[in-house]
């Protein structure tokens, strides 16, 4: 089980990166329009005055029932000890154990 100022901290970035989403890929666009390399200095400065957090490479793939950053399944949202768990206790369709 994860911190909980860990899921906390994640539910902040993912605020961030939503709210400034569009402001960075426009300021990102017309960086690499701009011919002039005074101008894409001053752009760049923009884009740095951006918080940190609302960069979308700091956020972090987490289990949804632990919060678990390590060993996750994107296609399940889930950690490898709860996707064993719920794969053994049949809750998860069309997953069973193999064995041959």
């Amino acid at each position: 089980m994860a911190k909980k100022n860990m899921k906390e901290r994640e539910n902040k970035r993912n605020k961030l990166v939503t709210k400034y989403k569009l402001k960075r890929s426009d300021l990102k666009k017309q960086i690499k329009k701009e011919n002039n390399f005074d101008q894409q200095l001053n752009l760049q400065r923009e884009l740095q005055k951006l918080p940190k957090n609302s960069a979308n490479i700091r956020l972090r793939n987490r289990c949804w029932l632990t919060g678990r950053s390590r060993g996750f399944y994107r296609d399940f949202g889930l950690s490898r000890h709860v996707f064993r768990e719920m794969s053994h206790e049949c809750l998860l369709p069309g997953i069973t154990k193999s064995s041959w």
